[in-house]
């Protein structure tokens, strides 16, 4: 038996890919009966996007890590926290799986880390498909959406969101029994 999915490849990257990202992602997500949708948004403009049309899901809005670029500051702006919030999203601020400690350790002495070999094992696929996998062991891991249970992860390549995967999440700390299920899009360079 197969099935025929549709992958629809852009051929740029970036902001630009957003709102189709978002509609082919809630197309699916209709198709399949999936609930769970997360997505990397570090200012909140795809966020702000995704829970306008994501409201009766349970949307998870990773957000990053508090301190990334200054110390006790995020990057979320103030207005799109409150209209993900009002809208049902959850946001949350986390580590990210692929960096932590092993990118300490890579900065202080040098040696790239396990960590860092498979983020840049997945970028050879796109930085989305990559930040897409990455994102939903956090989601399990921060409790917001189950492990085992199908979920959309949206994620991009640096402002918006151009790649969308359809998965079945783990913690993080059972990242390899992942399984992705379908990349619904991606660039098709970058």
């Amino acid at each position: 038996m197969s099935q025929r999915v549709e992958t629809v490849y852009f051929e740029g990257k970036g902001k630009e890919y957003t709102e189709e990202t978002l509609l082919l992602a809630k197309k699916r997500a209709d198709e399949l009966g999936i609930k769970n949708i997360v997505i990397a948004s570090y200012t909140g403009y795809a966020g702000v996007l995704a829970s306008e049309m994501f409201k009766d899901y349970n949307l998870v809005v990773s957000a990053g890590m508090v301190g990334f670029t200054e110390p006790n500051v995020h990057r979320m702006q103030d207005e799109n926290k409150k209209k993900i919030e009002a809208n049902g999203g959850k946001i949350f601020y986390h580590l990210h799986s692929f960096g932590g400690l092993g990118r300490a350790v890579k900065q202080k002495f040098g040696p790239i880390q396990i960590d860092e070999i498979i983020a840049y094992t997945l970028r050879t696929f796109s930085q989305g498909v990559k930040v897409t996998l990455e994102i939903s062991c956090m989601a399990c891991d921060a409790g917001l959406i189950r492990s085992e249970v199908p979920c959309i992860a949206i994620a991009g390549s640096g402002g918006g969101a151009d790649t969308a995967v359809v998965l079945i999440p783990q913690n993080t700390h059972r990242f390899f029994d992942t399984k992705v299920l379908e990349i619904l899009c991606k660039p098709r360079i970058g």
